[in-house]
């Protein structure tokens, strides 16, 4: 059996980094999301590995849906770290809601590293059966 590697290139923009001052170098990591929508909204699923609920802020301004995390990784007292490339991540992702779901209603869940939001429909939006009238 062979063996196969597949190589994905990633955008420009997937992974950004900012220098703060000569000491602290800070990455900012597009975290991968799954969505999926039905009749009564939509569904967000946001990989942020390591990430505990108090370094996450999701928030609605506008329109604009925005998850903001930064992760934790524990270092064993004792090591030193010889290489690392990603320290301490941050994960940002922005999205633009829809007039049709309702972002007063967003319901989140955090679990094992997977951020859940679900966004409902505004009742208005949502399809509906209408009943004909025998004449």
């Amino acid at each position: 059996m062979a063996e196969m590697n597949q190589v994905v290139a990633r955008p420009d923009h997937a992974i950004a980094q900012r220098q703060d001052d000569k000491t602290t170098q800070t990455t900012t990591v597009l975290p991968p999301v799954d969505i999926i929508e039905d009749a009564s909204g939509v569904t967000l699923w946001a990989d942020l590995p390591g990430v505990p609920r108090e370094k996450l802020e999701v928030s609605v301004h506008d329109g604009s849906l925005r998850i903001e995390a930064e992760a934790v990784v524990p270092m064993p007292s004792g090591l030193r770290v010889q290489h690392a490339e990603i320290r301490q991540p941050h994960f940002a992702r922005a999205f633009s809601l829809s007039p049709d779901l309702d972002a007063a209603r967003i319901e989140a869940n955090l679990q094992d590293g997977v951020l859940k939001l679900t966004i409902p429909r505004r009742e208005e939006a949502r399809p509906r059966r209408i009943a004909i009238d025998m004449a």
